[in-house]
């Protein structure tokens, strides 16, 4: 049983990854390499933040309440994450794709490494243990969510960074809604730490606003993409 719940996990948090790889035609242009040195530079923004938490934030304790100022510096320290993605999509070098699987390739290989990197050991622990419990299963839809919300952050990006003949009136909303995607930890940290939502409640949220966010990113995309 505990190792069925474990792989039932696993496969609900990671699976996701590899059925967006084989489904689209991310596969048929083999751009797993664009993925992999995505995720390299993820490993090394991820580092970068950590020294920059460690430094500049206090350890929070269970109890803390919603701190403004630690907050905003998450956030700011966050934007090495938008950094990042800059670089992943600006200065790598990739095979001879298009824009759009580009972007994708990218943004795959980052939320791929950030659920390995933030999800595999405490499943691993976890899941495997006697008791059933449905924190690991929330887990795996918080990396689904996260999934998109990346590949929507890439697809911005790929818009501010690398399209330059876009319409005048798109440019703040793109911007905005990247602003937006670039906040989302503090926002539902705000919500489990101020407002005391419980995880359910945080991780629809997040499904509905990785959804949303979504459909927004792929309209403006479409409407970047047609000829001026």
């Amino acid at each position: 049983m505990t190792v069925f719940h474990f792989l039932n996990c696993a496969v609900l948090t990671f699976g996701p990854h590899v059925v967006y790889y084989s489904a689209t035609p991310l596969s048929e242009y083999d751009t797993i390499g664009t993925s992999v040195k995505a995720a390299v530079v993820y490993l090394g923004a991820a580092l970068v933040k950590l020294v920059c938490l460690a430094t500049f934030l206090k350890v929070p304790d269970a109890n803390d309440s919603f701190d403004p100022y630690q907050e905003l510096m998450k956030i700011l320290i966050g934007f090495i994450d938008v950094a990042g993605l800059y670089f992943a999509l600006t200065q790598l070098t990739h095979r001879n794709i298009s824009q759009n699987h580009k972007f994708q390739a990218v943004g795959l290989g980052w939320a791929f490494a950030d659920s390995v990197l933030h999800r595999l050991a405490p499943l691993w622990i976890g899941a495997r243990g006697l008791e059933f419990t449905w924190e690991y299963i929330f887990q795996g839809l918080e990396a689904n969510a996260n999934l998109v919300m990346t590949l929507s952050l890439a697809a911005l990006g790929s818009l501010m960074w690398l399209r330059k003949n876009k319409p005048r009136t798109l440019i703040p909303i793109i911007y905005a809604c990247a602003l937006l995607l670039a906040t989302m930890p503090s926002i539902t940290s705000y919500l489990r730490r101020s407002l005391e939502w419980q995880t359910p409640k945080v991780v629809g949220f997040e499904v509905f606003s990785s959804l949303v966010m979504a459909f927004i990113s792929w309209q403006l995309f479409s409407a970047c993409q047609r000829p001026m």
